[in-house]
């Protein structure tokens, strides 16, 4: 088995009204009830907007932190969840049943080994 990280790229703004996200929700939930159910879900989490960042560098010894995403764009990471899989496609078998889910597209990651 191998874990892969499902990245959930979700655009920058607000989130959509709760007549829209009520629906994406549900869906979410019920993969990741199918992800427990099959045995290969290892954790998932959603992330506060990208304003909300910090990010911490090393210079000279010292750390350096600027408030905001690491990169300036259109979407952020705003979710993921870890699956452990025997293979490539079995997490993208995961990794498309989560973008139908949430409507949003999803990088499929793995991790190294040891």
């Amino acid at each position: 088995m191998a874990q892969y990280l499902l990245s959930i790229y979700q655009p920058d703004g607000p989130p959509p009204p709760p007549e829209m996200l009520e629906p994406i929700i549900r869906d979410v939930n019920a993969v990741k009830g199918e992800m427990r159910s099959a045995g290969v879900w290892v954790f998932s989490g959603g992330l506060h907007p990208a304003e909300s960042a910090t990010v911490v560098r090393a210079r000279d010894g010292e750390a350096l932190l600027t408030d905001g995403p690491y990169t300036e764009g259109k979407e952020h990471v705003g979710g993921f969840t870890i699956v452990d899989v025997p293979d490539l496609d079995a997490a993208l078998e995961w990794g498309r049943r989560l973008a139908a889910a949430t409507t949003l597209p999803i990088e499929v990651r793995s991790f190294h080994e040891g």
